[in-house]
């Protein structure tokens, strides 16, 4: 994908074992040189052991593909979850002989003569057991019977154990310390350093074909090399996504922004911090919605409110407000223009309350004719609502009435949302309608 973009002839950072791109740390090389004299000078047993990632496949397979393989029978197994008759049978169909029985001893006796015609022929057989961690205990403990087969001088099969630091610990169990006694070379492969990890890319680099400095910054190796805890694994696996996201930005060299990305997306922690963010804005709309609430009101609770008959004390017949009409519950019923008018007597002072006109009612009772009365203008304050500004100016608020002054101020889209600072025409309601 990003070859042609970084100029470079193969991908550097297969995650797959590949001896071409091998590179030997002190304890790599350590590794390699005790797997080659255990199994050259038949030493029998041969341990290898380090960390998920680590590049211990990669030592063996780097071996086996180096060395004369005319006189070399390896038996590679990659699953070791198996019994010890589930092992001998693996080796016999390797080697491709028949399993005549099922008992044990026999099919040891049996390998141990074609064993002896393989020495006699100058051919070395090898063993190799990966992920040995997994390997039943019983099994490891049979293994001895395998390091038996010998002659006085060599023994007949080199077995080459390579397993993670459980495999360590495995070793140290009371039930296999025969087995640890015969193990004649061990190794432990250990994390690069900060400067191995800097030099391993630089290498993988180089070997795909190219200068690590038109691939990379010095940055965003450093951030890689850091994050990576000297694992190649882990190393590959960042700069392949570094340089599919660099690509993808049609970035070169890829920058430390690249490489936190990625980072990022390696410890899942992107989607995290994503999910913060959203949380953040919930919060802060849920607080703004709060705020708007207690400093101004829900509207539609207040005009729900209003519609319930409104108790207001008749004035004297004559008597006015500023800007408001009144008039009499009686001269209301008598012009028939209010039914279902509510009026109740008050139990303690005795006065009537009635809910007031309608403004339809109110002009009819002036006698049909408008007032004259220029409209009035209100600053909209904050805290008012359109509800509450009407029922302070007319006494009521109700959806006829609302829409009156809606009708008069076509600004209002939203009888919800009125703006602070902005003006609002009130109409002579005497005028019938408002309009």
């Amino acid at each position: 994908m990003y070859l042609t973009f970084y100029n470079l002839k193969k991908e550097p950072f297969h995650i797959t074992p590949d001896p071409e791109f091998l590179y030997l740390s002190p304890s790599h090389k350590e590794a390699l040189a005790a797997i080659i004299y255990g199994i050259e000078q038949k030493k029998g047993f041969v341990a290898i052991v380090g960390d998920v990632g680590v590049g211990k496949t990669t030592i063996l397979r780097s071996y086996l593909d180096t060395t004369d393989r005319s006189h070399l029978k390896v038996i590679y197994v990659f699953n070791a979850r198996l019994t010890f008759d589930g092992l001998l049978k693996t080796i016999y169909g390797e080697l491709g002989l028949p399993v005549e029985t099922n008992d044990t001893m026999e099919m040891v006796n049996n390998l141990y003569r074609v064993l002896i015609e393989e020495y006699r022929q100058g051919n070395t057989m090898v063993l190799v057991i990966d992920e040995a961690q997994n390997m039943p205990l019983e099994t490891l403990e049979n293994l001895r019977m395998l390091s038996n087969l010998e002659t006085s001088k060599d023994k007949l099969i080199q077995i080459v154990l390579v397993g993670q630091l459980e495999f360590e610990e495995e070793l140290n169990l009371s039930r296999l310390r025969q087995l640890k006694q015969r193990i004649a070379i061990r190794s432990t492969i250990l994390p690069l350093t900060k400067t191995e990890s800097l030099d391993y890319i630089k290498y993988r680099l180089q070997k795909a074909g190219s200068d690590f400095s038109s691939i990379f910054t010095d940055a965003a190796l450093r951030k890689i090399a850091s994050k990576a805890k000297g694992i190649p694994r882990a190393i590959n696996i960042l700069c392949d996504n570094a340089l599919i996201t660099g690509f993808g930005y049609q970035q070169k060299p890829a920058t430390v922004k690249v490489a936190r990305e990625v980072i990022a997306d390696f410890q899942g922690t992107k989607s995290r911090l994503i999910f913060k963010w959203w949380y953040a804005c919930l919060m802060l709309v849920i607080a703004a919605g709060m705020f708007f609430f207690l400093n101004g009101g829900s509207v539609r609770d207040r005009v729900g409110a209003t519609r319930q008959p409104a108790k207001v004390q008749s004035l004297p017949e004559g008597s006015n407000t500023p800007g408001r009409e009144n008039i009499s519950i009686s001269e209301a019923q008598h012009a028939g223009d209010l039914p279902g008018v509510f009026q109740e007597t008050s139990q303690k002072g005795g006065s009537s309350l009635a809910r007031p006109p309608r403004a339809g009612a109110v002009g009819k009772e002036a006698g049909g004719s408008s007032t004259g009365l220029p409209p009035k203008v209100r600053v909209i304050r904050k805290g008012d609502t359109l509800a509450g500004i009407i029922e302070e100016e007319y006494g009521w608020a109700d959806e006829e009435l609302i829409a009156a002054v809606k009708r008069k101020n076509p600004q209002i889209v939203d009888p919800d949302l009125i703006v602070p600072g902005n003006k609002i025409v009130l109409p002579d309601m005497s005028e019938g309608n408002g309009d």
